[in-house]
């Protein structure tokens, strides 16, 4: 009896062991690179992006708990951050990207996006505050930038952060379901807004000075763009974004540039009805790729490190719809070689990042949602 009991206590450790902290034991092959998995964090609801801090530590937000918290490096999530703004929390809004300044270690800034709400509504904005990583604080915070009108409905927000090696801060809105909406300039549906750091409008934006567009634009005609990334050798920014059915892209973004949702694309409306006129138009941007049928990409990053140096300069992507990670080869800005990578882990990837350390991380978008790391089996 007594043994039994003893068992019965093993197998009830083992069981609240395995919940807390699932392994991920099978090795992963890929065209050049066997590959392993391990869990940095866990019990995350719903993370959306991540950001690496000078030390080590994982700034990751919350979705649907409407918070941002740092992950240390022994895998310990500290509690939500203090002192941020209240945030919409629903469908695809909540608490969304999130990025430091490239001068953190002066000046602690960091920046996030989240869908605000109002009387009208909710619209995508972003925020910059003063990171207090010892008190788990912000302070200062000031929002930079308010997509304009708010709406109802809590269907696409966008929204990514990217920062050049220039200092321009770079974001991406979603057209909030509003399709007819998007090619009016006026207001903010479905674009690339370009600012300073502080949220200052630079002045050789594309469209200064033009009363028919907004002056914080830098490219418009884009339908819910929840990837973007800094190309490392050409500086160029990269997109990319959901389509319809099918027609999900991969577009570099050239300032003042229309990439044409909702008039050409290469999906259908989700009733099968043709959308606009089109794949093609005079004066409209070509993705440089496209999916079809789609795998709504999410998260971007080139690759840069180290650990596996086949792979670098190429872009990564996670796919929420197919359940797996992306790997482009480019070449002189055209996609050469598609490779789908984790398809067995059957897992909505939000967002892929460079580690410091090398090695890939990414997101799992779920409740309980993950960061796991990437590392090559040596």
């Amino acid at each position: 009896m007594r043994g039994m009991i003893l068992f019965r206590g093993f197998l009830s450790i083992l069981l609240i062991w395995l919940i807390i902290k699932p392994a991920i034991a099978q090795i992963y092959k890929t065209n050049h690179y066997n590959i392993k998995l391990s869990i940095v964090a866990d019990r995350l609801n719903h993370p959306w992006g991540m950001a690496f801090l000078p030390d080590g530590s994982i700034l990751v937000t919350e979705r649907n708990n409407g918070s941002i918290s740092i992950i240390e490096n022994n895998g310990v999530v500290k509690p939500p951050i203090i002192g941020l703004p209240k945030t919409f929390i629903s469908g695809q809004g909540g608490m969304l990207d999130v990025a430091i300044d490239p001068s953190f270690t002066l000046n602690n800034l960091i920046y996030f996006s989240y869908a605000e709400p109002s009387s009208n509504g909710a619209g995508t904005a972003v925020a910059r505050g003063r990171l207090d990583s010892k008190n788990n604080k912000i302070s200062n915070l000031k929002v930079i930038f308010r997509q304009f009108p708010k709406s109802r409905g809590g269907r696409h927000f966008g929204s990514r952060i990217a920062i050049s090696s220039k200092g321009e801060l770079f974001i991406t809105v979603g057209d909030r379901g509003e399709y007819e909406r998007v090619q009016s300039f006026k207001i903010n549906r479905g674009q690339v807004i370009r600012l300073t750091r502080n949220g200052n409008i630079p002045i050789d934006n594309p469209f200064i000075g033009n009363p028919d567009y907004r002056s914080e634009i830098w490219s418009v005609g884009h339908r819910n763009p929840q990837g973007a990334a800094i190309h490392p050798d050409t500086g160029m920014l990269w997109i990319n974004e959901h389509g319809a059915r099918g027609g999900d892209e991969v577009n570099i973004v050239f300032p003042g540039r229309n990439y044409g949702w909702p008039i050409i694309s290469y999906g259908t409306h989700y009733s099968g009805a043709k959308i606009g006129v089109g794949t093609h138009i005079d004066n409209m941007e070509q993705p440089i790729h496209y999916w079809d049928p789609s795998i709504a990409p999410s998260g971007m990053t080139f690759y840069t490190g180290e650990k596996f140096p086949k792979w670098q300069g190429n872009a990564f992507i996670g796919a929420l719809k197919g359940r797996l990670l992306v790997r482009l080869k480019i070449k002189n800005n055209k996609v050469i070689l598609e490779e789908h990578i984790l398809r067995t882990l059957k897992a909505r990837i939000r967002d892929v990042k460079n580690g410091p350390d090398g090695n890939l991380y990414i997101l799992t978008d779920t409740n309980p949602g993950k960061i796991i790391k990437i590392e090559p089996v040596k």
